[in-house]
C-alpha cells in the first residue's frame, strides 16, 4: 500500500484516492515506490535486475511476472539512472545488478573473490583514488648486461649432481641496479605519510609473482648489500612458495619500492600501479632488438624499456628523473653494481 502523502501537502476535505490510483508516493528515504506483483518481485530478484529498472505494464505501471520477462531478454529495460548534475571526482560504478542485467541469463556463471583478490582490489583502487601518480619511461642498453650475464652462469659452481647453484636472470640484475640506484638517489627512497617523509636505509624491494588468484610482492631486504646469486636464490624461493601460499607475512609486507616484469611474457612497455606504502615501482619490459644510431652509424642493440611510477606527493619529477637515470646508468653498466 502507498504511504500517506503529508497532512500538509494535501487539502483538509480532499478524498482519499482509491490505492490502485495512487502515485507512487515517496519513502522515508526519498525514493518512489516501486508497485509490483509478488511473482515479479521474486522472478527479479532471482534474475538479478533491480525493479527499478523493469517498465511495468500493468494498471497503473504495475510490475507484473511478464514484464520480467522481458526484461530478462533485454527487452523494457530502463537505462541506468543519470549521474549527479554535479561533476562527481570518480564516475560511480555499475551495481552488480545493473551489470548482471546487461547479459542473458545463463550465459555466465559467477566465481566468488577469495580475500586475496579481493584485497589486491582494495589496495590498488586505492592506490589509484589517493596517490597522485606520474610516469617515466626510459630505454636501457642492455647489451653488456647479457654478455655478463651469460659468463657468470657459465662460471657458476656445481653441486654434487654437477648442476649450476645458481642462473642469473635479468631480473636479478634489474633489483640490483633498483636497489643501488635508490642509495645513490635517497630521497627517492621514501613513504609519504601525512605527518612527514618516511626516508628508508635500506632498499626493500618487493618483486610482484603472479599466482592463482592475483600477485604478490615478497620483499628482497636490504637487497643492495647482497650479491646477483643471493638475490636470485631468494626470489626462487619466494616464487616457489608464493605459488603455493607459504609465505610468511613479513616476507610480503612493508617494502621501501617495488618491481614488475612482464618482458617473459612479450609485453615491451606498460606502467604499474603503485602499492602503497612505495612511493615507486619500476615497470620492466622485454628485451628486444632495435636499431640504434652510434657515432653516425645505425648498429643493432639489445633495448629494454623501462617505465618508473611515482607517488608526485613524494616525489617530484626531476627527482624522479634522476633515480630512473641512475637505474639506467647501472643496467647498462653491470660491473658498477658490484663496486
Amino acid at each position: 500500500q502507498p504511504a500517506p502523502a503529508p497532512k500538509a501537502a494535501a487539502p483538509a476535505a480532499a478524498p482519499a484516492p482509491a490505492p490502485q490510483a495512487a502515485a507512487p508516493a515517496p519513502r522515508g528515504n526519498g525514493h518512489a515506490r516501486i508497485f509490483s506483483s509478488p511473482l515479479a518481485r521474486r522472478l527479479a530478484k532471482e534474475a538479478g535486475i533491480e525493479l527499478g529498472r523493469i517498465n511495468g505494464s500493468g494498471p497503473h505501471g504495475r510490475i507484473v511476472a511478464r514484464d520480467v520477462e522481458e526484461a530478462r531478454s533485454g527487452k523494457g529495460l530502463k537505462a541506468p539512472p543519470a549521474a549527479p548534475s554535479t561533476t562527481p571526482s570518480i564516475a560511480p560504478s555499475m551495481s552488480d545488478q545493473q551489470i548482471l542485467a546487461l547479459f542473458e541469463p545463463g550465459s555466465y556463471e559467477i566465481v566468488p573473490h577469495d580475500g586475496m583478490r579481493r584485497t589486491i582490489a582494495q589496495r590498488l583502487t586505492a592506490s589509484i583514488q589517493q596517490i597522485p601518480h606520474f610516469y617515466l619511461t626510459i630505454d636501457c642498453d642492455i647489451g653488456k648486461l647479457l654478455v655478463a650475464r651469460e659468463e657468470i652462469n657459465a662460471a657458476a659452481p656445481k653441486d654434487a649432481d654437477k648442476k649450476p647453484l645458481y642462473k642469473l636472470s635479468v631480473n636479478d640484475f634489474v633489483i640490483k641496479a633498483m636497489a643501488v640506484a635508490l642509495q645513490k638517489i635517497p630521497n627517492c627512497n621514501v613513504s609519504w605519510t601525512e605527518g612527514g617523509m618516511v626516508k628508508h636505509k635500506h632498499s626493500d624491494l618487493g618483486v610482484a609473482v603472479a599466482m592463482p588468484g592475483g600477485l604478490i610482492t615478497p620483499i628482497i631486504r636490504r637487497a643492495e648489500t647482497k650479491t646477483l646469486s643471493v638475490i636470485s636464490g631468494e626470489m626462487k624461493d619466494f616464487a616457489v612458495r608464493a605459488r603455493s601460499r607459504k609465505l610468511k607475512p613479513e616476507e610480503y609486507q612493508g617494502g621501501t619500492t617495488a618491481v614488475s616484469n612482464l618482458g617473459m611474457y612479450g609485453i615491451n612497455h606498460f606502467t604499474a600501479v603503485i602499492n602503497p606504502p612505495h612511493a615507486t615501482i619500476l615497470a620492466v619490459g622485454a628485451s628486444e632488438e632495435r636499431p640504434v644510431v652510434r657515432n653516425g652509424k645505425i648498429e643493432i642493440a639489445s633495448i629494454m624499456s623501462v617505465t618508473l611510477s611515482c607517488d608526485h606527493r613524494a616525489i617530484d619529477g626531476a627527482l624522479g628523473a634522476e633515480l630512473i637515470g641512475a637505474f639506467k646508468q647501472l643496467i647498462e653498466n653491470p660491473v658498477m653494481m658490484m663496486v
